[in-house]
């Protein structure tokens, strides 16, 4: 770590949830989700501080518990369906700098990413450190190459979406990635000017595909818990 730095871990994990109800302390195999990702942090070592921004005091009682801080519940305005994770970000350290706590780094730990290991966000911190980038996020390649995919219309009719590729060898069309949403490292004053996580100076480290699950439906969470037993034990 660089001397001089200090990093905060900010978990967004708010109470409602329409896909899956209470979703982010639901035990996920054995354990409350939130636990996964607060126990990441804390092994990572890359944290000052810890906390997590929620509207829901069950959550908050479940995160004090697990070791990470909950200084002030989130507000009404950060905690409907349209708030997005930089408004989230904005308001924990704009209500962090009310108090006198002020970041040079900061990470946004999704709540629900039980694949993420603590050597995970501490390579994180070190890639960020040591680039001139003001995000970095975890990307995974595609399986299959997007350039070769199709479009469907109402009649059931496919047509591709790269036509010009239609002759071209699947290894010669490039690698196309995708966004993992576990976590994202990001200079403060960066963020705090752009309000962006994902913009033209986000640098990247490529995860293994099986390292990743999105968890937004009952399906989703059965193959989450049978790849996390696989990889993990």
């Amino acid at each position: 770590m660089n001397e001089g730095s200090n990093a905060v871990c900010i978990i967004p994990a708010r109470g409602g949830s329409k896909r899956i109800p209470r979703k982010n302390i639901r035990p996920f195999r054995g354990r409350s989700m939130l636990l996964w990702s607060v126990e990441a942090a804390l092994m990572s070592g890359a944290f000052d501080s810890i906390l997590v921004s929620t509207d829901d005091d069950e959550i908050a009682d479940v995160a004090r518990a697990a070791g990470a801080e909950v200084p002030f519940l989130r507000s009404a305005r950060t905690s409907n369906d349209y708030a997005t994770t930089a408004d989230v970000l904005e308001e924990v350290l704009g209500q962090l700098g009310k108090i006198g706590h002020n970041y040079t780094l900061g990470c946004c730990l999704y709540p629900t990413a039980p694949f993420v290991q603590g050597g995970d966000l501490a390579n994180g911190r070190a890639r960020l450190e040591d680039s001139n980038f003001d995000v970095v996020m975890p990307i995974a390649a595609f399986s299959y190459p997007i350039w070769r995919s199709l479009a469907r219309d109402a009649a059931g009719r496919v047509l591709l979406n790269f036509p010009e590729n239609l002759n071209v060898r699947s290894q010669d069309l490039p690698t196309a990635y995708h966004d993992v949403g576990q976590w994202y490292w990001f200079r403060t004053a960066a963020f705090l000017r752009t309000h962006e996580l994902m913009g033209s100076n986000t640098g990247s480290i490529v995860v293994p595909a099986d390292r990743m699950q999105d968890i937004d439906t009952e399906e989703d969470w059965a193959i989450a818990e049978y790849k996390h037993e696989r990889l993990f034990g």
